[in-house]
Parts: structure tokens; sequence; C-alpha cells
């Protein structure tokens, strides 16, 4: 099993320290400051899928805190029921070294009003033992008081940072990039960041035999500019029409 999850690229080069991530040097510098202070404020973790909050989250609680932590993923398990029976219930124990704890709430725009607002009373009567790390895809989904005992980091990076963390994988991998297959490269970072999820799993797919082979992802921009131009007729049948006869062209994943 252990094997089969490392030929999975996503998983064995998903970050394990503060030095393997992408971030933005803003975001570095805070991080490094809770590393020196070990200690953290209640933290809400934004950005798009693929960018790294969970990552993050781990790498805080595993290597910063090295601490005691509960893990929550809220789109599975979205109610009340989840804050009062295992938030409550882990933040109501003492952690094994007596340092403090953390809660990470994974996708938490997941999770129902009530159980956000339940979130928010557990945070306040808790705030001297137990922190929280809440990630979202969306902000405006986390109701403001929770929003409010929160500090936000906004997660984002530069396309080159990008380039240089998925030309490091293949080294890695020993996938040797051709000077022909240097700009579909490019062009497919370009395309799906900043969701370097993503941008690995289709490196992965293009790899075969130590070599890159990349499908010309500029068809994409074609479909785009293709379907703007039906939409403005406000022909919505025939808008449909054209994404259905094209889908297999991009497999369903319509990234535009």
């Amino acid at each position: 099993m252990i094997e089969a999850i490392h030929q999975i690229w996503t998983e064995k080069y998903r970050p394990k320290t503060l030095n393997d991530i992408v971030l933005s040097s803003e975001t570095r510098d805070i991080l490094n400051k809770f590393k020196e202070d070990k200690s953290i404020p209640n933290l809400l973790l934004v950005g798009p899928p693929g960018v790294g909050k969970t990552s993050i989250a781990k790498i805080i609680v595993n290597h910063i805190l090295e601490c005691d932590y509960l893990y929550i993923n809220a789109s599975d398990e979205n109610g009340i029921d989840t804050i009062r029976n295992k938030v409550i219930s882990f933040a109501q124990t003492k952690s094994l070294n007596g340092g403090i704890k953390v809660v990470i709430c994974d996708e938490m725009d997941g999770l129902s009003g009530d159980a956000m607002r339940a979130m928010r009373n557990t945070m306040e009567e808790y705030s001297i033992s137990t922190r929280f790390i809440l990630t979202a895809n969306y902000k405006h989904k986390i109701i403001p008081a929770l929003q409010s005992r929160c500090q936000t980091l906004s997660f984002n990076y530069e396309l080159k940072d990008a380039v240089v963390r998925c030309f490091n994988i293949l080294q890695a991998e020993n996938v040797t990039l051709t000077k022909e297959q240097k700009d579909p490269f490019l062009k497919l970072v370009k395309t799906y960041f900043p969701d370097l999820r993503k941008i690995v799993n289709e490196l992965q797919k293009s790899s075969f035999n130590g070599c890159l082979a990349i499908k010309d992802v500029s068809n994409v921009d074609k479909f785009a500019n293709q379907l703007f131009t039906q939409l403005q007729t406000k022909d919505i049948v025939s808008c449909r029409r054209y994404a259905i006869e094209n889908e297999g062209e991009f497999y369903g994943d319509y990234t535009i």
C-alpha cells in the first residue's frame, strides 16, 4: 500500500517541511515567525484548491509545534454533532506534553451554519489550551464571527515558483525535458496554475519511460474562445451542444 501511494506523485512529493512547500515570501515569513515562537493564533487558511492549505496545516502541527492535534474534514463531517462529540471532547483533555493542542478543520466552508456557530463558542471556551486551523477555498462562506477570531492567511505564489517546483519533480523522477517539450511544459503549468496538485497530476500522466509527452493544452484556449463567442449569441442549446461535442477532447475537465 505504501509503495502504491509513493507511485502517486502528488503524495510522494507532498511537502513535509516549510522548505518543501511553494509559498509567497510574506506567508513564509509569517510561518517562520510561528516556528521561532513555537506558538500560533487561530488561523484561517484561504486559497483555491491545490495550493497547499492542508499541507501547511499538517506542517504546522507536525514540524513547527510538534503538538497533539485532531484532524476533521468538514466536507465529510459537516454537522453540529461533529463539534459536540469530537472537537469539544478533544479540546477538554490535556495534551500529553502539557503544551497547546490544535484542531485542524479542513474544507471549513463545507461546515453547516449551526456547526460554525458552535465552533465559534468552542474557540472562545478553550482558547487557553487549544488552537484552531481552518482551511477554506472561499473566505466569504465562513461566518464573520469565525473570521474575526482567526488570523487569515491567503495562499498565493508566483508562476515561476511553480515552474521550478515541477521541474525539480521531473528531475527527481529522471524524466527528461527536451527542447521540444519545454514550451508545452510551460504552457501546461500556466494553464492549471495555481493548482499545483493538478499540474503534478498532469505531468505524471504525460510521463512515459523517462520522457515527457505533453498534449497541446492550447486547444483549451481555442475551445474557450469559441464557447465565449457562442455565448454572446445567447443560444444556450447551441452552447451546450458545442460543449458536449468537445467533452472528449478535455476529458470533461474544463479548466477555463
